[in-house]
């Protein structure tokens, strides 16, 4: 996707109105909804409104809202911070814009997008905590259907907690190390026991097991930590939960080249980034320079991400990044992600195994065909095994002529994913004998998946298509 198509028009933000004066311009159902949203706050709400329909004046008379009954006066807006012209008055809503932007101040007039300074959000209020879904006033509907799903997913305790929480955050600034120390306290904090207690009402012990996790962060030596996690095949829905929550508590992210972008960007926005290559023919650091930088940063204290395409125990060399982080002390987890070749047989609804035809999968490279032996993998295709062979475009002709020469029947099916996972992927189907033409497919320029054996016969290949088609084209060509 396009980086235009993720940009917004509007710029969201929370304007401060505790004590301001909001202005409300109407008499209608538009002008008491304003209203009732203002409620929600802190803001001195001011109703112009003459004749307020039922509903809407009892909300005022319940609310003790300032109604004045005059016509409107651009004095009127003069002392406000917020401005809603909601009269159904097409010319009068645009008089009253007109009059809040001579005084600067913004305002909003109700189905008119170009007298609108900003948009009114639907809203989900656990103060002080808020949400607010922003449409750019092109689905209020749809905003409203999303405000409805976040409202039941979150707690109604969870403003009794921010409150909670700012309570401790004086203590918390003073005696608990800023970065990842800090980070993981709050994190122990609105997901852990001291939740737990705000849910059930126990405030008491709420603030006793806060206190003590406190103390605890507190005493507690700050220790790097490095995690080994899989990115998966580029999809950022594919990306795990756990992967996505150690990228929003990491302090760097250490990633590969075949990472996109866009996953990269899922990471918390002010962690450090650090580009490591590792894509063929274009290594930015060798694989030692990274051992040391993961090093180096664990000895700094830092919880590092280091990102991985597919999953880190898959031809990731994790092995010697764990070997090296293991030397010098440094702790370490992995996470695991979803490799390439199990994202490549989902594009083509393919089975990796089949009961009667394949009952092994081989994940190989291809890279150790040389010699005359054949490799452990090839030995296991010709027994009936699934090959999934990665980085398969620049081998394909030798993995395809030796699998041949093996023995392996050149009419057995093979399937061939780029950027599997993901929705630029394509793919292509053939047998293995027409397998080496994949070597000249030059315009193949994301990661190639092939998949080879009986199995793959049981794919979907509506969507792929033939591996042997631009051949025929290219010879149907040169006859004309």
């Amino acid at each position: 996707m396009a980086q235009q198509d993720k940009q917004l028009s509007v710029f969201p933000a929370f304007f401060k109105v505790e004590n301001e004066v909001a202005a409300v311009f109407g008499n209608g159902d538009e002008a008491y909804a304003k209203a009732r949203l203002l409620k929600n706050t802190e803001a001195r709400i001011v109703a112009y409104a003459d004749a307020p329909e039922a509903d809407y004046a009892a909300f005022l008379a319940a609310g003790s809202i300032e109604q004045i009954s005059k016509p409107f006066d651009p004095s009127q807006v003069r002392d406000a911070r917020l401005v809603f012209a909601a009269t159904g008055e097409g010319a009068l809503d645009r008089e009253i814009v007109a009059a809040a932007r001579a005084a600067r101040i913004p305002a909003n007039a109700v189905d008119q997008p170009d007298y609108c300074d900003f948009y009114t959000p639907a809203l989900v209020n656990r103060a002080p905590i808020a949400v607010a879904i922003g449409t750019e006033g092109v689905g209020p509907v749809l905003a409203q259907m999303i405000r409805a799903d976040i409202d039941r997913l979150l707690p109604r305790s969870l403003g009794k907690l921010g409150r909670l929480a700012n309570s401790y955050r004086r203590a918390v600034d003073r005696l608990v190390p800023r970065g990842a120390p800090r980070r993981l306290f709050w994190r122990d904090f609105f997901k852990g026991k001291v939740a737990d207690h705000v849910e059930a009402d126990e405030i008491s012990l709420a603030r006793r097991e806060a206190t003590r996790l406190l103390k605890g962060v507190a005493a507690d030596r700050v220790e790097g930590r490095v995690f080994l996690v899989g990115a998966g095949p580029g999809a950022e829905d594919l990306l795990t939960l756990r992967a996505h929550r150690l990228m929003m508590e990491c302090d760097v992210i250490v990633y590969d080249a075949l990472v996109p972008r866009e996953v990269v960007d899922m990471g918390r926005r002010d962690a450090e980034r650090i580009p490591v290559g590792k894509r063929k023919g274009c290594h930015s650091k060798s694989q030692s320079e990274i051992n040391a930088l993961l090093v180096e940063l664990g000895h700094a204290g830092k919880r590092v991400v280091r990102l991985k395409s597919g999953d880190p125990l898959v031809f990731g060399r994790a092995g010697e990044e764990m070997a090296a982080l293991r030397d010098a002390g440094i702790a370490y987890e992995i996470v695991p992600g979803v490799t390439s070749a199990l994202a490549a047989a989902a594009d083509f609804e393919l089975p990796l195994t089949l009961r009667g035809v394949s009952s092994s999968l081989v994940f190989t490279t291809g890279h150790d065909l040389q010699g005359n032996v054949l490799p452990d993998w090839a030995r296991l295709a010709l027994s009936g095994a699934t090959v999934a062979v990665y980085m398969g475009r620049t081998v394909a002709a030798s993995v395809a002529e030796r699998l041949m020469e093996g023995g392996l029947a050149e009419d057995t099916t093979v399937a061939v994913v780029e950027n599997a996972g993901r929705r630029d992927s394509r793919l292509l189907h053939g047998t293995l004998k027409e397998l080496p033409g994949l070597e000249a497919r030059t315009e193949l320029t994301g990661p190639v998946m092939v998949i080879i054996g009986d199995a793959v016969a049981g794919a979907d290949f509506s969507r792929s298509e033939p591996l042997g088609a631009r051949v025929t084209a290219e010879l149907e060509t040169a006859r004309i």
